[in-house]
């Protein structure tokens, strides 16, 4: 048998501000990949051939 926990409203909002955080830095980590491989790479990166 499975046994459920029911978590209470301040838990909840913990739960969503730890999700809302963890976003936040991955969205921040994708950006920063980004910027460095442009920077690594130069301008020249959006003037190649296709």
């Amino acid at each position: 048998m499975i046994e459920r926990v029911d978590l209470t409203d301040q838990q909840k909002r913990a739960r969503r501000r730890r999700s809302i955080a963890l976003a936040l830095v991955l969205a921040a980590l994708v950006v920063l990949f980004y910027v460095a491989t442009i920077v690594k790479f130069g301008p020249a990166i959006l003037d190649r051939a296709l």
